[in-house]
């Protein structure tokens, strides 16, 4: 009988011990997946915006990171349509911050 739990209790660890290695494996194929992804949304940006641009878009990722993909995204997707004919500059690139930030803020009101 004591042979029997223990015998259990090795299958057991056994079975966690694999999926713990499964759940490692799948976690570090999402984190190569995600810094490939981020490499070609780099390499696209530098291909479709100034230093300048560039720089900015950086700035506004450290202070808020979600407008900055937001903005990542519509440039891409403006590149692979073949929309973007020519570099953007810090001036465009404000201005489409500033498009995309005014239809995303939400208003806040506190009513007394």
């Amino acid at each position: 009988m004591a042979e029997d739990i223990e015998e259990i209790r090795k299958k057991k660890l056994l079975e966690l011990q694999k999926r713990l290695a499964e759940q490692q494996k799948e976690e570090e194929e999402r984190v190569r997946q995600e810094m490939e992804l981020e490499a070609q949304l780099n390499a696209i940006m530098k291909q479709i915006l100034t230093p300048e641009a560039r720089e900015r878009l950086a700035r506004v990722k450290l202070v808020r990171p979600e407008l900055a993909r937001q903005v990542e995204l519509i440039l891409v997707q403006l590149y692979q349509a073949g929309q973007i004919t020519e570099r953007i500059t810090d001036e465009k690139l404000k201005k489409i911050l500033a498009q995309i930030d005014a239809r995303t803020r939400r208003e806040f009101r506190i009513k007394w």
